[in-house]
């Protein structure tokens, strides 16, 4: 089959980036041929390694360059990029002849089903349901926000399938006639399992509003009271670096928590940790629960729309926490810190259940359904 995936860019370390990444190589091992076409890669490497035989293609419509603009100085530029940016996907897919083109459910959404190329369109989505009331934006902006989710109903009902990630999530959009769901797959398979002896509870994400780190550093100062030789590491970046660091700082908690860059082999330092922590406000289906649990890595999470749920049973690979209850979320944590068995035992059970998403499991219901449409 000819595959295309429509994604902004590969460039980031998200894990949207790092799903499509393990999908196309996966897809290209196997005889298909699978191209990526982006519309802000602006020349970056991908971060992810890619398969000599992926072809990329870059759209050069730059939607992130109206990131820092005003509402309507926003709106208007955005609906000039969209009348470029159809053109000449329009155009490329049409010289490509793609069996099925996929969208990450990003700006080709509002016109890509639309497109008379030949091939069956499917829509993919990384966050849930309501994921765009969550991002905690006032006045203009949150009215855009609560239209922008209503109109994210009607698009997802056009294409030939609706792909969500969890069940949970299947029921906020109401059970379409065309949805299917499909979690997302372990992104690799660990060399070791990790040594929950270590005195370091690792949490990993984007410093943006989503991830709540914010929140998890409260929550860290609490931990730190009563289990003070343990210290936190976040990995990632984004635009709330400087905030958090100052966060840090205000609490005198500089020596107990280091704001870390990304790393290509995280693999590695989920294994030298001894829990996960995740305070996110809201996910699609979280990849840092996969990974950790992948590497038998006890974990402690906000039971956060959506994903959470689907990945870990409460009280067997992990702790579920109400959303906003900082007051248990420590005491969880501080369990586990003082429960070295717990945490061996909880690890095991974790790399256990994580055979539930191997890539073989999840790639075969991927390609089912490719058959299914194109068959």
């Amino acid at each position: 089959m000819n595959i295309i995936y429509c994604i902004k860019g590969t460039y980031n370390s998200g894990g949207m980036e790092r799903v499509v990444a393990n999908k196309a190589n996966y897809l290209v091992a196997k005889g298909h041929n699978v191209s990526i076409i982006t519309t802000d890669q602006q020349g970056r490497l991908p971060y992810f390694p890619l398969n000599d035989n992926i072809r990329l293609y870059d759209l050069d419509i730059n939607y992130t360059a109206n990131a820092s603009r005003g509402l309507f100085v926003k709106t208007r530029q955005y609906f000039q990029k969209q009348r470029l940016h159809r053109r000449r996907l329009r155009e490329l897919l049409k010289k490509l002849k793609a069996d099925i083109v996929i969208s990450m459910f990003d700006h080709d959404t509002p016109f890509l089903y639309k497109i008379k190329d030949g091939s069956k369109k499917i829509l993919e989505i990384h966050f849930s349901r309501y994921k765009r009331r969550q991002y905690g934006r006032k006045g203009l902006w949150r009215l855009a926000d609560v239209w922008r989710s209503r109109q994210d109903l009607q698009l997802a009902s056009q294409y030939d399938r609706f792909v969500v990630l969890t069940e949970e999530d299947c029921g906020y959009w109401g059970y379409l006639s065309n949805i299917v769901l499909i979690p997302n797959a372990n992104s690799f398979v660990p060399e070791t399992k990790a040594d929950v002896t270590c005195k370091r509870v690792i949490a990993v994400g984007r410093y943006d509003y989503q991830k709540g780190f914010d929140e998890l550093i409260g929550i860290w100062e609490m931990v730190h009271e009563r289990c003070p030789e343990w210290r936190l590491d976040i990995f990632g970046h984004g635009p709330l670096k400087d905030q958090l660091q100052a966060q840090i700082q205000k609490l005198k908690l500089e020596s107990s928590i280091r704001l870390r860059p990304p790393v290509r082999n995280i693999e590695k330092e989920y294994c030298q940790s001894g829990l996960l922590v995740m305070t996110s406000r809201y996910e699609g289906f979280p990849m840092t629960l996969l990974e950790a649990q992948a590497c038998g890595l006890p974990m402690v999470t906000y039971a956060c729309k959506c994903g959470p749920r689907d990945i870990i049973v409460d009280g067997q690979n992990g702790f579920i926490v109400a959303e906003g209850n900082k007051e248990y979320m420590v005491n969880q944590i501080v369990r586990l810190i003082e429960d070295e068995d717990m945490r061996r035992a909880m690890g095991t059970r974790a790399k256990e259940m994580s055979a539930k998403f191997s890539e073989e499991k999840v790639m075969k219901q991927w390609l089912d359904l490719f058959n299914q449409l194109v068959g």
